[in-house]
């Protein structure tokens, strides 16, 4: 943390994975500075390096107010609970000192930062109410840096971001003093993505696994109706890229964690449905999700490769019945992938109690892996924590050694992130401490 931030010049971008060893930037979107200096503050919660803390604390303020209003991502929840999140839960916690400015100035940027996010509102076409969706008539979502007609898995992580605002009482207002209630469009996006990126194994098509992802759903927007699923990262929109993938899991576990923590009358009064309707789909998303991450697309230390349609991953072998093999000449692994996954597992696992024991335990299994060699660094040299990430392995940016045919070796920001929360959670929960959540 302090070698990168010691060496990295802000005003050429924000690091995102490495090459060699050496994080560099890829001009895309800045989705990752809030990954880097929430890896301070994480690093902090695990050590108690004060030095951490102040390093954290210092480049939120200096770096990530435009990321507070930045109208043409949606990435809020990935930079600003990493930054913003973390520093007023730690100081809610008592870990730091209270100041009430200070905690002013960080829920002020938390209450914007989520009703930036949720003016990126499409709305869908709903001729016919799902069970997919707790037979909503209303549905809608967040749409992606793609524009208004896309729909991605990622955000189910990012609009956390939302209930954060909601639960500080704060509102998006529109023309003529109209407020939209932000957990309302929080749960909206939640039941969209539900019916329209996963599959469920309902239908004939040989492509609709139970528990699938698209990366993408694409919508008409001249009349609001849903039209076809894409990728931009995976394969294909009918195979499964294992990092969206993750992003389900995660998202739905800690949303359902979220719930908990409302009353049913509140719910339905701010989103129009009961929640135990909305609660059914939730859990029918988390669990299809993390069924077919344990069942299909795992090898069997936990560990995944970036897509569980890859095509040249038929020349493994057998790939599930054996440990991942991250240096393999045919497809790449994609750890942080697995890292995601594995806070969703042991979340899901948590809130469902005797039920969930699998889910603990897989997610868990993919810890173990995860914090040993061959994909925790130890190389002193190395600037990354977690090796073998992909980012966009369709576009090919990520580094191929010499002497090597696939991607493998390197770190990205949104892994060493996840590892670090991971070992985080993981720690307070064997120490009996507090339940790490991105509410307080």
């Amino acid at each position: 943390v302090r070698a990168i931030d010691k060496r990295w010049d802000p005003a050429k971008g924000t690091p995102v994975f490495t090459i060699n060893g050496k994080y560099t930037t890829r001009g895309w979107t800045e989705w990752t500075q809030g990954f880097q200096y929430g890896c301070a503050i994480l690093t902090y919660d695990a050590t108690d390096d004060e030095q951490l803390h102040e390093l954290g604390l210092r480049r939120t303020i200096d770096h990530m107010a435009h990321h507070v209003t930045h109208i043409g991502v949606h990435d809020h929840g990935f930079n600003n609970l990493s930054t913003y999140g973390n520093l007023r839960r730690l100081m809610i916690e008592g870990r730091t000192p209270m100041h009430a400015w200070e905690m002013a100035y960080y829920e002020m940027a938390l209450k914007a930062s989520g009703a930036v996010q949720a003016s990126r509102w499409q709305g869908i076409r709903v001729e016919k109410p799902s069970p997919l969706s707790a037979n909503s008539t209303q549905l809608g979502y967040i749409y992606s840096f793609n524009g208004p007609h896309s729909l991605f898995v990622d955000t189910m992580r990012t609009t956390r971001i939302l209930g954060v605002a909601w639960q500080l009482g704060h509102k998006l207002m529109h023309e003529n003093d109209k407020a939209a209630d932000l957990l309302k469009r929080l749960v909206l996006h939640g039941l969209a993505t539900n019916q329209y990126i996963v599959f469920h194994g309902k239908s004939g098509h040989t492509y609709d696994v139970r528990g699938r992802t698209a990366h993408e759903a694409v919508f008409n927007r001249n009349d609001g109706n849903f039209r076809c699923r894409s990728s931009q990262q995976g394969y294909s929109p009918f195979s499964t890229w294992t990092r969206g993938l993750a992003w389900a899991m995660l998202g739905y576990a800690e949303e359902l964690e979220f719930f908990q923590t409302i009353d049913d009358a509140v719910f339905e009064d701010c989103v129009g449905l009961r929640k135990k309707d909305v609660v059914k789909v939730y859990e029918q998303g988390a669990i299809d999700t993390a069924d077919h991450y344990i069942s299909d697309v795992t090898s069997i230390d936990g560990i995944t490769y970036w897509d569980d349609g890859a095509p040249n991953l038929h020349k493994l072998g057998d790939w599930r019945s054996k440990s991942a093999d991250p240096y393999n000449d045919h497809e790449p692994v994609d750890a942080s992938a697995s890292a995601i996954a594995a806070q969703g597992l042991v979340r899901l696992g948590n809130y469902l109690g005797k039920k969930g024991a699998k889910y603990t335990q897989a997610g868990l299994t993919v810890a173990k892996t995860l914090f040993a060699e061959p994909y925790l660094s130890t190389d002193t040299k190395h600037e990354g924590l977690l090796l073998h990430s992909i980012y966009h392995q369709p576009n090919g940016w990520d580094n191929v050694p010499r002497g090597r045919k696939v991607a493998c070796g390197e770190s990205s920001l949104w892994g060493d992130y996840h590892l670090l929360e991971l070992a985080v959670y993981l720690k307070r929960v064997a120490e009996k401490g507090p339940y790490l959540t991105f509410f307080a």
